[in-house]
């Protein structure tokens, strides 16, 4: 009966995960398999002739990465923007070591090449990478690799990142505390005051005249003129004796009260509904949309303080774009508020939707960017396949963001389920048909390839962190989260998360990871045409 049962694929496959998640989930000194312990299960049913069918691990291979692409694509391109060339060199560091370094070891140790690719995806824990190995390889060998070097992959990075500190002499929380006090100064704490017209210059000027936002950086909210109450508009005059009511940081408060009279101490009736809040950006006509040509200071008379995106803060510059799901943090008064809410749609439910078409529509670009042949001459050309093709796709549509009316991109929800799915289902299909030759590949090559992917586990993490601490001199928990992104270790951000209260290793995380990722695809694949 359980044979019988064990040979229904679709019985499989969910046995194996559901057993894959109960092992993942077993911590031994608060570290775990997580999710990647699927592949472990899969590989002892695969031992066992238990076997999945190839499409259905192409099928969660292709959601796996397709998904994969969208959620990199804006961190990936904004990290060029930003820090592209620290980035790109720490990432650079970390995977072309790694490559050197397994394969000068599986010169001297006899390893093929496809076992070369899947220690190097096991040991820098990317399952990414392990799906480029399979699919250029065609070879068991680099899942049978990544499932010998994965494990140590995992224990090394977390406990590099639980040492390195105290090798350097570094204090955490003293970084914190340096980082907080940076971060105070790059968005000051916005405030309210009033204010009364005493300066000549600015007697019977609109607004429009006096250009206040441009001038001092406030935002004017109220003007009350002879006890009468109004919302500022652009023909809004000041006259002498008027009540100014405005918005904005101290730095700004105190050049407008230079620029139009005196700070008071009255308070307004209506203080309270002075509010500060975050709107999501759901409204799809708002996407792509800039701050600039939306200009909710003067349409609205509000203020954005700042934009919060996949995990990252940005400056709320005008020529910054909005993207789905943006989180907008804006200041003012509760009814111009709840009115720029409904401009920007801050409907959460919309999040939760999937519109399906952008996804097989991209799935289908991705594979008919992959069929296509690049040449460098007569005698060399090649393809980016299945995974590369997908990938870049997913970037490209990711950062372009929308297409006319189709949407390119998923909420975060929909993106993780997705992910999952696909993770899940690949995993268990390779492990499946890696795991029929297992015990015998393993007393073939077993020590050289544990101790190969425990070396190209260490090295890059020692030669980036001596190197980005002394040479180019990036604070410690930004490198903690560059190095951890570079190894595309999640259990390892998790350490580091556990370790401070900053986001800063989860900032660095996120913007070095696409850019690791990447990279690391792009060695497996040229090492798997030079073997």
């Amino acid at each position: 009966m359980l044979y019988s049962l064990l040979q229904n694929s679709y019985f499989s496959v969910f046995l194996i995960i559901a057993l894959g998640y109960m092992l993942g989930r077993i911590k031994i000194k608060g570290i775990s398999l997580d999710v990647s312990a699927v592949i472990f299960i899969a590989l002892l049913f695969g031992h066992f002739g238990v076997t999945i069918p190839s499409s259905l691990g192409y099928f969660g291979l292709v959601l796996f990465i397709f998904t994969i692409g969208l959620q990199s694509g804006p961190g990936f391109f904004d990290s060029f923007q930003k820090n592209g060339k620290k980035l790109l060199m720490m990432a650079l560091i970390i995977v072309i070591s790694a490559g050197a370094v397994a394969l000068g070891l599986a010169y001297f140790l006899g390893i093929d090449m496809p076992g070369v690719t899947g220690l190097i995806a096991g040991a820098l824990t990317s399952t990414p990478g392990l799906a480029v190995a399979i699919d250029s390889t065609n070879s068991p060998l680099a899942s049978i690799a990544y499932g010998i070097a994965y494990p140590f992959g995992v224990i090394g990075v977390i406990l590099f990142v639980k040492f390195f500190p105290k090798i350097i002499g570094v204090d955490l929380q003293e970084e914190v505390l340096r980082l907080d006090r940076q971060e105070k100064a790059a968005y000051p704490e916005v405030n309210f005051a009033v204010f009364r017209v005493k300066n000549p210059t600015v007697f019977n000027k609109s607004l429009s005249e006096l250009q206040i936002r441009t001038m001092t950086g406030a935002v004017i909210s109220r003007v009350i003129h002879d006890g009468v109450m109004v919302i500022p508009r652009a023909k809004t005059v000041l006259r002498e004796g008027d009540l100014v009511k405005a918005v904005g940081t101290d730095n700004s408060l105190n050049q407008l009260a230079l620029f139009i009279g005196e700070c008071t101490e009255i308070e307004l009736p209506v203080d309270h509904d002075q509010v500060v809040e975050s709107l999501l950006v759901t409204n799809k006509r708002m996407v792509d949309k800039t701050l600039g040509a939306l200009d909710l200071s003067r349409a609205y008379h509000c203020n954005i303080t700042r934009i919060r995106r996949s995990g990252i803060v940005l400056s709320p510059t005008p020529d910054l774009k909005l993207k789905f799901g943006d989180k907008v943090v804006v200041v003012g008064e509760r009814k111009s508020v709840q009115e720029v809410g409904l401009l920007l749609g801050n409907n959460e439910k919309k999040l939760s939707d999937t519109d399906f078409f952008p996804i097989a529509m991209g799935i289908v670009l991705g594979i008919l960017v992959g069929q296509l042949q690049i040449s460098f001459s007569n005698s060399f050309s090649f393809s980016l396949g299945l995974t590369g093709g997908v990938l870049i796709t997913a970037l490209v549509l990711s950062k372009l963001g929308k297409t006319g009316p189709i949407l390119w991109s998923m909420s975060g929800m929909s993106n993780q389920l997705l992910r999952q799915l696909g993770l899940l289902l690949f995993l268990a299909e390779v492990g499946t048909s890696a795991g029929a030759n297992l015990f015998v590949t393993f007393q073939t090559y077993g020590l050289p390839y544990f101790l190969t992917g425990a070396v190209v586990t260490i090295v890059p993490m020692i030669v980036a962190g001596l190197l980005g601490f002394y040479v180019f001199k990036i604070p410690i928990l930004d490198l903690m989260g560059t190095i951890v992104g570079g190894m595309t270790s999640t259990p390892g951000l998790a350490t580091v998360d556990s370790m401070t209260d900053s986001t800063a290793p989860s900032v660095a995380y996120a913007t070095v990871y696409p850019v690791a990722m990447i990279l690391l695809i792009v060695l497996i694949q040229v090492l798997a045409l030079l073997g």
